[in-house]
């Protein structure tokens, strides 16, 4: 590895990239000092017999300022405290992880701290079994790259190979990791390479690790196309590389990859999907774009990764069960909106949109159904909200089973966020730790305007709130049980050739071999298929239809034709 340091026999050899510095000397803690040897790319080395794993570091610059190493393995100290050797040569009993193929994919996203009352990966290990039993067959782990403080998203992370010392660290992880695949269980790691967090961040210093061209809203995006920038890639490559191969990951998630731009021959999120294939596992990003481009095959000049979110399917949903129409919400309300989203996948596919006030998005084409991540809530969808409310809060019993069955029964890879599955009510608000004050107070007046949430992101009360209750609906948890059953049963993964209908009130969708009718308030609905009931949200669906006229009350139901 390039980054970092490597434990062999003649020792342990450090790697620093800093070609902004003439002179780095290599501080080992309660050992000594030792000058490092330059090369012609800025690169610094040195190998040492006298230190071993458990020893702590951090780099002397030329200004006789001490930094912890950019790539450090484990921060015990936090952002700003020493660096410390470990030991990476922890394996696990699956060498090769746990292949999952898309069609099979049913993703749950949590987030470590407020999953559990412990907050740590301990504690997601304690709930794995419960995670097997509802159906899922992967979890994706918000950031767990060090950021500043114990609360925090991990969207502000600051040392991207470095797993947080409040969940557990580096063996915490890996324990998680192993324990997950033992269950047959896949662990999908969001990862944030469109920026690097604003406290603790040192690099800067070192060199051109980030661009001076373009800005991220939330700190210093990566130089990915301008002098200096093959360090920089090789930096976030073989980042990929470190979690697959000392962790075992089975599959990555790319935070906002709209804001990683990169005018290079070869975009780095092509280079990304091509590391990740390497090893046969999957990449999904998060773009607002509505661009195929990013999840296109390389044959069709794409970026060739497996499978992107959909930010249109939710609000569709969203705008048309509430009927808010704030902000991004403006664009959508109509059932219309649903059934485009059901037929084309964006809504927005080089239609014009009134909020962003241009044209946007582009048709997806062909594409498999399976090449699209959808939710009815995430970590932002419910966390970027000022009171931080979880969809149940916003609608009723009945509107909350239709919104569930519509994702979950989709063409598209649903995903779970924590605690939605058994109708969890606490919030999910937005929390931070940082210790620089003028920092603390630009989030706190921030999110206050432009979130409007006037809890304090700062303060523990909140992010005590944020934490699942398990005060389990059963009859909640039942459903989405059943309809994930039902999803496999029935093979409805990736086919996007439905017959999709509608009225002002209803909506159906007929598939292979079944129907399923969703009414949003009492209709009359003309039916054209014959067929038998297998789940309803509400006892008013009838056992047995036929080619008739039906007078329903609002909830959902399939039939098997």
């Amino acid at each position: 590895m390039a980054f970092g340091y490597r434990l062999d026999r003649n020792g342990v050899t450090f790697n620093l990239w800093a070609p902004y510095q003439r002179n780095v000397k290599l501080k080992i803690l309660n050992k000594g000092i030792y000058e490092m040897e330059r090369d012609e790319k800025g690169y610094f080395t040195i190998t040492l017999n006298n230190v071993k794993v458990g020893d702590r570091y951090k780099y002397i610059l030329d200004d006789g300022s001490e930094v912890p190493d950019p790539a450090s393995r484990y921060q015990p100290e936090g952002v700003h405290g020493h660096s410390e050797i470990i030991s990476l040569d922890f394996k696990g009993d699956d060498e090769n992880g746990v292949k999952v193929k898309r069609e099979d994919l049913i993703i749950y996203e949590l987030h470590t701290s407020t999953f559990t009352s412990e907050g740590t990966f301990e504690g997601v290990i304690k709930k794995l079994d419960y995670l097997k039993e509802l159906g899922v067959t992967a979890i994706e782990i918000m950031p767990i790259a060090q950021f500043p403080g114990k609360k925090d998203w991990g969207y502000d992370g600051v040392y991207l190979y470095a797993v947080q010392n409040s969940y557990g660290g580096p063996i915490g992880f890996r324990n998680l990791v192993n324990e997950a695949h033992k269950l047959g269980l896949a662990i999908i790691l969001d990862v944030v390479y469109n920026h690097v967090g604003p406290e603790g961040n040192y690099m800067a210093k070192l060199g051109p690790y980030f661009s001076e061209k373009y800005k991220t809203p939330w700190g210093l995006a990566f130089n990915f196309d301008d002098a200096g920038s093959d360090e920089v890639r090789k930096f976030i490559l073989e980042n990929v590389e470190y979690w697959i191969n000392e962790f075992h990951v089975d599959g990555f998630r790319l935070d906002a990859v709209h804001a990683i731009i990169d005018n290079s021959p070869k975009h780095i999120l092509e280079d990304i999907a091509d590391v990740v294939h390497k090893y046969g596992k999957i990449v999904i990003t998060e773009s607002d774009l509505n661009d195929p481009r990013v999840v296109n095959p390389k044959e069709k000049c794409g970026y060739n990764t497996d499978a992107q979110w959909v930010d249109d399917f939710h609000h569709a949903i969203h705008a048309f069960l509430t009927g808010e129409r704030q902000g991004y919400y403006s664009d959508f309300g109509s059932l219309d909106d649903i059934v485009k989203s059901y037929k084309e996948v964006f809504v927005y596919d080089g239609k014009y949109s009134n909020f962003r006030r241009k044209t946007h998005g582009k048709p997806v084409g062909d594409l498999d159904g399976c090449k699209f991540v959808v939710y009815i809530q995430n970590h932002d969808q419910v966390g970027n909200r000022g009171g931080g409310e979880r969809l149940i809060k916003l609608v009723d019993k009945e509107s909350y089973k239709i919104a569930v069955a519509l994702y979950m029964l989709s063409p598209y890879i649903p995903m779970i966020f924590m605690g939605e599955e058994y109708g969890e009510e606490n919030p999910f608000y937005y929390f931070s730790d940082f210790s620089d004050p003028k920092l603390i107070q630009g989030v706190r007046e921030g999110r206050k305007r432009d979130n409007g949430q006037e809890t304090d992101p700062q303060s523990d009360s909140t992010f005590n709130a944020s934490k699942l209750s398990w005060k389990v609906n059963d009859d909640i948890l039942s459903f989405y049980k059943t309809l994930i059953k039902i999803r496999r049963e029935y093979g409805l993964a990736c086919n996007r050739k439905l017959t999709v209908e509608n009225g002002n009130h209803w909506l159906t969708v007929k598939g292979n071999g079944y129907l399923v009718v969703y009414v949003f308030s009492q209709s009359i609905i003309e039916m054209k298929y014959r067929g038998t009931l297998v789940l309803s949200s509400n006892n008013s669906f009838p056992s047995q239809i036929a080619e008739n006229k039906y007078e329903l009350e609002k909830g959902f139901a399939l039939y098997k034709l």
